[in-house]
C-alpha cells in the first residue's frame, strides 16, 4: 500500500536540571558551590532522504522522541547534551500541525533539513548564583521542558505536469510510452494505487510528469480512491487531461472533462485555474459513420474556445504524442518557473512557548488587594527556587518579568503595596 500520509507525535528532549552541590574536600572547611549545568535536550530534525519515495516508515510507529539532556553534576560537571532525533522523509513532504492543519515546513526545494522542535535548554547549576552576600546558594535553575507536538505528514509529489482523467482512459499507458516509468497497466479501475513519476525528454527540453490515480465524480468529497491523491497535483504547473475519445466504456468524453474539472475546482480552485491541455486518447479505436461529426472535432469545438487545446493521440501506437509533448513544454516555458513551495503558517516554538506557560490571575474574594497567580509552570519554578534567600527571590522576580506575568498583573489593576499570592507564598508588589 502506497503511504503518502502519516500522523505522528514528536517530542524534543528536556533540558537537564542544574545541580546543587558544594565543594567537600579534606582540609577545606567551607567549600563553595560547585553544581554543574544541565545538558541541552535533543532537537527533532526532519531531513530529506533521496532514497525514499513514500512515508511507509511512519505507518506503524507513531511516537518519536529526542534524548533528554543530563542533569548537571558535582565539581562543576556539565551534563551531557541529549542526542537529536533525525526523521528521514521523501522530498515533497509537507509537515503540518495536526490540530490546526497549518503548514510547519515543506521539505522540498532548497529545504533539505529543518529543526521542527528545539530541545530544552539545560539549567544553570548553583555555582552561578554565589555572591559576596550569598555564598551558599541552595538553588539551581531547572532545565527547560521538552516540547511535544502531533504532526501530520503529507507527501505532495514534485512534478511539472500532472496527468488527470477518469480511470481506465490510458494515463498509465501514456506515461509508460513517453517516460522511463514502468507503471502497472491493466484493464481495471484504480489499478494505479500510487502516483507514478517519469521524466520526459524532448528536443526542446525535458520535464517531470506524474500519473495521478483516476478520479471519479465526488472525489473532492472523499468518494473513491482518487480523493486520496488529489494533493499530488498541488505542485504541478500544467495538467494533461486525458479522455477516452473513443468512448470504449460508453462514457461521454466532454461530460468526463467537465466532471473532473468540477472535482478539481471543489478541491482547490487554484489547481483548476492552471493551464490545461486535452489529450483525446484511443483515436485508433474511433469509428465514425459517414456524415457524423468526429468526437475529436466535438472536443475541439467545446474546449478550444475556452483556451484548452485538444490533441488526438494514441498512447498505444504513439500517434500524436510527440506534438502533444512539444506543446506541453512550450506551456511550461511560458508558465512561472518557480517551484510551488508551501509557506510556513505555524511556528511550533512560538506556539508551544506560550502553551508551556499557562497561568491564571484572579483577585481574592475576601481581599480585593490580593492577586492570586496560579499555573503549573509557576508551581514548578517555586519548587526549584529558595525564596527565603535574597538571590533566590531576585531569580524568581526575573522569571516573573520575562514570562510576562508582571505585565499581566499590572493589566489586571495591581497597585504598589498590593499582595501577590502564589501557592502559599505571599509578597508585596512594588515596581
Amino acid at each position: 500500500m502506497f503511504a503518502d500520509r502519516a500522523k505522528i507525535v514528536i517530542r524534543s528532549g528536556k533540558g537537564g536540571d542544574g545541580h546543587v552541590s558544594f565543594r567537600r574536600e579534606k582540609f577545606v572547611a567551607n567549600g563553595g558551590p560547585d553544581g554543574g549545568d544541565g545538558g541541552n535536550g535533543g532537537n527533532v530534525v526532519f531531513e530529506v532522504d533521496e532514497g525514499q519515495n513514500t512515508l511507509g516508515e511512519y505507518r506503524f510507529k507513531h511516537k518519536f522522541a529526542a534524548q533528554d539532556g543530563e542533569q548537571g553534576g558535582k565539581r562543576h560537571c556539565h551534563g551531557a547534551d541529549g542526542e537529536d532525533i533525525v526523521l528521514k522523509v521523501p522530498e515533497g513532504t509537507v509537515i503540518k500541525d495536526a490540530a490546526s492543519g497549518k503548514v510547519i515546513a515543506d521539505m522540498s526545494g532548497e529545504n533539505r533539513r529543518q529543526i521542527i522542535l528545539k530541545g530544552g535548554k539545560g539549567g544553570k547549576g548553583n555555582q552561578h548564583y554565589a555572591t559576596p552576600t550569598m555564598q551558599v546558594p541552595k538553588y539551581a535553575q531547572p532545565g527547560t521542558p521538552s516540547q511535544e507536538l502531533e504532526v501530520q505528514l503529507e507527501l505532495k509529489v514534485i512534478a511539472d505536469v500532472g496527468l488527470v482523467g477518469f480511470p481506465n482512459v490510458g494515463k498509465s499507458t501514456f506515461l509508460s510510452r513517453v517516460t522511463n516509468a514502468r507503471p502497472k497497466i491493466a484493464n481495471y479501475h484504480f489499478t494505479t494505487l500510487s502516483p507514478n513519476l517519469g521524466v520526459v525528454d524532448t528536443a526542446n527540453g525535458g520535464f517531470v510528469i506524474a500519473d495521478i490515480p483516476g478520479l471519479i465524480e465526488g472525489a473532492s468529497e472523499g468518494v473513491g480512491l482518487g480523493h486520496e491523491f488529489l494533493r499530488h497535483i498541488e505542485r504541478t504547473r500544467v495538467m494533461i487531461h486525458i479522455v477516452d475519445a473513443a468512448s470504449t466504456e460508453g462514457r461521454d468524453p466532454i461530460d468526463d472533462i467537465y466532471k473532473i474539472n468540477k472535482e478539481l475546482e471543489a478541491y482547490n480552485p487554484d489547481i483548476a485555474a492552471r493551464p490545461q491541455v486535452i489529450a483525446a486518447n484511443k483515436i485508433d479505436s474511433i469509428y465514425v459513420e459517414e456524415g457524423e461529426e468526429s468526437p475529436v472535432d466535438k472536443l475541439r469545438a467545446e474546449f478550444e474556445p475556452q483556451g484548452m487545446k485538444v490533441f488526438p493521440i494514441s498512447a498505444v501506437s504513439g500517434e500524436g504524442v510527440r506534438e502533444l509533448l512539444f506543446y506541453v513544454k512550450e506551456m511550461l516555458d511560458n508558465s512561472p518557473l518557480e517551484k510551488i513551495v508551501f509557506e510556513q503558517e505555524f511556528n511550533p516554538e512560538e506556539a508551544l512557548f506560550h502553551e508551556n506557560l499557562p497561568y491564571t490571575i484572579t483577585m481574592d474574594e475576601d481581599d480585593p488587594s490580593m492577586f492570586v497567580v496560579e499555573g503549573p509552570k509557576i508551581e514548578k519554578m517555586l519548587g526549584y527556587t529558595n525564596l527565603d534567600s535574597e538571590k533566590g527571590f531576585a531569580f524568581f522576580q526575573k522569571f516573573l518579568k520575562e514570562s510576562g506575568i508582571l505585565d499581566d498583573l499590572e493589566a489586571a489593576g495591581i497597585e504598589e503595596g498590593d499582595t501577590v499570592k502564589m501557592y502559599g507564598w505571599q509578597f508585596d508588589y512594588y515596581k
